[in-house]
């Protein structure tokens, strides 16, 4: 560590987790658009519903950054109540330039049309989740995602792997730069106001991050003939601190948990999804929730989201800060517990609902 309790930069970059080899979905379904093999297709009481809850997405928070921004009371109560009942919220307003987020939709796109063998040039290792392909599949017989995903660490610098960032289309690797780096200022600026709710100094949890470490995930959620039979990406819980996800505009796949129900999340155009992660949680001592959350599959479009992960250093431990614990009960609700290992112990088990936050618990 740096003297003045920075991580240096000449760390290695980290590894993650190992992951077994599975088909391309995007390729099943260009030789077949009808089918779908039974390691997709889940039980069905994990089956999407037809139930209508869309009604309940205009309940989702909308929060103006550009109001938090100036310390507006209201705004912050507001994104108190958020993270306090619905641990995700879509904010407007935030300072990502239209112009940058377009480029990287365009990026993206343009990628994903490429041949499986190009896009293969970037295939994720057996040992780690940097690269194109799939995460989190820790066994043969588990039921799989019906997506594909490029996923790249940004951020430190020298945590990247270049080789798994693709060459094509052309000027691609400085669009996710730019498109990441935006985010990563939403996301220092969110922090502020996240400090301020949870009663601190506004750079005060920024701070407890010592290096704030940030990870991409871009999905790819083909059409899918019987979209009622399979889920885009499980149930789960982030194990970030938060993460930022921008969805297309004309296309709904996230669905997040409230009351048992699962209510869909319909984009705004030009907002940014932001939810709570498993480190929030852990340090509010369970006041802001880390929801369960997923995606559906579509039965005639195809769909890209991008998900932005920040979270802490390897090295720092996460245990509910103190001036958070109940002063009457004085009930800590998660143990200490160093994130490198929390991060770690959940990538090695398939995504499954809140799992992983047991852990944290005594």
């Amino acid at each position: 560590m740096g003297s003045n309790g920075t991580f240096l930069d000449n760390e290695e970059a980290p590894t993650y987790a190992p992951s077994i080899p599975v088909p391309n979905v995007q390729e099943l379904v260009r030789k077949d658009p009808f089918q779908v093999p039974q390691r997709y297709v889940r039980k069905v009481e994990d089956r999407p519903k037809d139930t209508d809850t869309s009604y309940l997405s205009s309940f989702i928070p909308v929060i103006d950054l550009s109001l938090l921004l100036m310390g507006n009371n209201e705004e912050l109560n507001k994104l108190d109540l958020a993270c306090r009942e619905w641990g995700f919220f879509q904010v407007v307003n935030h300072g990502v330039a239209k112009q940058v987020s377009q480029k990287m939709k365009d990026a993206a796109a343009e990628f994903f049309k490429l041949s499986l063998e190009e896009k293969n040039k970037y295939a994720m290792p057996s040992d780690d989740i940097q690269g194109y392909g799939h995460a989190y599949v820790v066994s043969e017989d588990q039921i799989l995602d019906w997506s594909d995903a490029l996923i790249l660490l940004v951020h430190p610098s020298h945590y990247r792997k270049l080789k798994f960032w693709p060459n094509s289309p052309k000027g691609i690797q400085e669009i996710i730069k730019e498109y990441s780096n935006a985010i990563r200022k939403v996301a220092t600026e969110l922090f502020q106001s996240f400090s301020l709710i949870m009663g601190m100094d506004k750079e005060a949890l920024l701070g407890l991050h010592k290096q704030l470490v940030q990870a991409y995930r871009v999905n790819y959620y083909p059409p899918c003939s019987k979209p009622d039979q399979v889920l885009g990406v499980s149930p789960h819980s982030d194990t970030s601190t938060i993460t930022i996800l921008m969805q297309e505009d004309d296309v709904c796949g996230l669905q997040i948990k409230n009351n048992n129900e699962w209510v869909p999340v319909n984009p705004i155009p030009d907002a940014l999804v932001v939810n709570v992660g498993d480190v929030f949680e852990i340090w509010s001592n369970g006041k802001y929730k880390s929801v369960e959350h997923r995606a559906v599959a579509n039965y005639s479009k195809a769909r890209i989201s991008y998900a932005s992960f920040l979270f802490p250093h390897d090295e720092v431990e996460i245990e509910p800060l103190s001036h958070m614990v109940d002063s009457k009960t004085k009930q800590q609700l998660y143990k200490k517990v160093r994130y490198g290992e929390y991060l770690r112990s959940s990538m090695n088990k398939k995504m499954e609902g809140k799992a992983h936050t047991q852990m944290a618990k005594d």
